[in-house]
């Protein structure tokens, strides 16, 4: 029996309730992350292979004890090799430096401009060599998004790279059925439509959002990050996001006041959701893939090349944004969906599925399409979970809403004034220890004082797990 540990933010089969999993942002701040994870969860998944989630942690499980425990430990990612993910790569790179297993990436992408220009990557260049490398040593080759980022990391000199899109789009193997189920949109039309704050923000894709809905009465746009999930469940707007009023997703847009926004914490019920809309399209990569796996033509905005070259390699319809924002007839829903050609995505989709398992084989991973049952059990065991609907608009008009919300706000401060207590009392405990003296002979007694360092690190042992429940806490 192989265990793989999957770097993922929870199983797919955890059904997690709402509050929790914005409390613990189970999807590490992107929805679109669990797309990904929970496709390689189940294309991973043998009869021989049982697949742990990691919780996206990389100081969770000891180095040593993943080492005894699991055969491999396989990576998911998405614009990984950009500035404001360096830390985390390098606190990932010093993780799999420590194992002995070995270490598969899969669809790994660097981030630049439509140009295709990797000069804002220049500063964190030692931190991709550190860990290409590092996955290197471990693993046959490194899998990669698309043309730029095996451009890129040949450029750096690493020649073991393989294009093999995103694992996402394989999550029911080599088949992919995504065909128009009407022959032009209408006003009466089911339209979903997604982006990012700074699409909205910068790029125009406000204005696309503002024109659609109002054309589109049943209109929904689909957020995907943690802050667009506060803002509906709790209108939570102390993220800097929520300064962008044009984002559907913020209290006072229109599209929130009628209860046309959703997000969602589970990948299942956002597909399952997508397959009754006739089109999708906005500038969100993964948004606009839940509606091709399930079924719906979509046509991606693009705004970068993390985007770009995924569209290019699965051959999914696209447009830039660069040359839609000044043109409101060149965004309409319906001229978009006329323009949409599914011949190469489903066409050439049974091919690129083909590379992606040779790419598994050569790095010693089974899958569920040739070596189990097609992912079968998996699918009856998601069946047979009751997991939670999109996260809605908070609206006045819902009561039951509002006692759900404080039912879990009152469990919450209940428990943080547990943890402050049980805090004190270790506090204290450690401040009185420190004043204890010890006899001496004679009678008498000397005060002892610990070496300041000493004591630190007691009282962190003593304190740090509950201080860190408790800021936790507050933050809700």
């Amino acid at each position: 029996m192989q265990r793989i540990l999957l770097r993922s933010g929870k199983s797919p089969y955890d059904v997690v309730p709402v509050e929790e999993a914005l409390h613990r942002d189970v999807f590490a701040s992107n929805a679109g992350n669990l797309i990904f994870s929970d496709a390689t969860h189940k294309i991973l998944e043998t009869p021989q292979t049982t697949v742990v989630s990691n919780g996206i942690r990389t100081d969770g499980t000891p180095p040593g004890r993943i080492n005894e425990e699991y055969d491999a430990f396989v990576v998911p990612l998405a614009n990984a090799f950009r500035p404001s993910f360096e830390a985390s790569l390098r606190r990932l790179t010093r993780l799999i430096s420590q194992l002995k297993i070995p270490v598969v990436v899969v669809g790994v992408g660097a981030q630049a401009g439509l140009d295709y220009d990797p000069a804002r990557l220049k500063p964190m260049e030692p931190a991709v060599r550190e860990f290409v490398s590092a996955v290197l040593d471990r693993s046959a080759s490194i899998g990669v998004r698309g043309e730029f980022t095996e451009k890129y990391l040949n450029g750096l000199g690493f020649k073991d790279v393989e294009v093999i899109g995103c694992p996402s789009l394989f999550m029911y193997g080599k088949e992919l059925a995504v065909q128009k189920r009407t022959q032009e949109l209408t006003a009466d039309s089911r339209i979903a439509i997604n982006g990012s704050h700074s699409a909205v923000r910068s790029q125009g894709l406000g204005r696309v959002i503002t024109r659609a809905h109002a054309r589109y009465p049943n209109l929904r746009f689909i957020g995907q990050n943690l802050s667009d999930a506060l803002q509906l469940h709790w209108r939570d707007l102390s993220d800097p996001n929520g300064k962008v009023t044009g984002m559907p997703t913020h209290p006072d847009h229109p599209m929130y006041r009628e209860d046309k926004v959703r997000v969602y914490i589970d990948p299942v019920t956002w597909i399952d959701d997508l397959r009754d809309f006739d089109f999708s399209f906005g500038s969100r990569i993964h948004g606009n893939i839940a509606a091709l796996l399930a079924g719906t033509p979509a046509t991606v905005l693009c705004s970068d090349s993390r985007t770009l070259e995924l569209c290019r390699y699965f051959e999914i319809p696209h447009r830039t944004l660069d040359k839609l924002s000044g043109a409101p007839e060149e965004t309409d829903p319906a001229r978009l969906y006329e323009e949409t050609d599914l011949s190469g995505l489903t066409g050439n989709h049974h091919e690129r599925f083909e590379r992606f398992t040779s790419f598994l084989d050569r790095n010693g991973l089974d899958n569920t399409f040739s070596h189990g049952d097609g992912g079968t059990a998996h699918e009856e065991r998601m069946r047979s979970l009751d997991f939670p609907g999109g996260v809605r608009p908070w609206l006045d008009t819902d009561p039951a809403a509002l006692v759900a919300r404080f039912g879990w706000l009152h469990t919450r401060v209940s428990e943080l004034t547990a943890d402050n207590a049980k805090l004190k009392k270790e506090l204290a405990g450690v401040k009185a220890r420190t004043k204890t003296g010890t006899k001496t002979g004679a009678g008498k007694t000397a005060v002892v004082a610990p070496a300041s360092g000493s004591v630190y690190r007691r009282a962190r042992r003593v304190v740090g797990r509950p201080l860190r429940r408790a800021l936790q806490g507050g933050r809700n």
